[in-house]
């Protein structure tokens, strides 16, 4: 790991964890403005259903391997690797990983009235 007070550098395999699925990438990179974890799903699990109303939050969801399921309001979603999904803080959400691998799947979220103003070529 490598930290100066303008950067940071973190290896996955050094990220801190919040038990065996939670990769805490935001805290170990000491990012502030927006949320940013990684999730490994292990076949037959998945992430309890939730919405983000109470804390406002958007989220991102990337698909880096695996191919779960995503539940949006009760409607299931095949999401295999190299998918993006966004949801708004309504939506009840969970991942349902019925594969036979690990899905690994980044999330990133922040408030919708976090003050994010795009560039505008993006």
């Amino acid at each position: 790991m490598s930290q100066e007070s303008r950067f940071t550098i973190v290896h996955a395999n050094d990220v801190e964890k919040s038990g065996p699925k939670w990769s805490l990438v935001r805290r170990s990179l000491g990012v502030e403005s927006f949320g940013l974890n990684l999730v490994e799903i292990p076949p037959g699990e998945g992430i309890p259903e939730h919405d983000e109303r109470e804390r406002d939050q958007e989220e991102v969801f990337y698909v880096i391997s695996g191919k779960p399921t995503f539940e949006i309001d009760g409607e299931r979603y095949p999401v295999p690797a190299g998918t993006f999904v966004r949801l708004d803080p309504e939506p009840t959400r969970r991942f349902v990983n019925e594969g036979d691998e690990p899905a690994r799947v980044l999330v990133i979220s922040a408030p919708r009235s976090s003050g994010y103003e795009p560039m505008g070529w993006a």
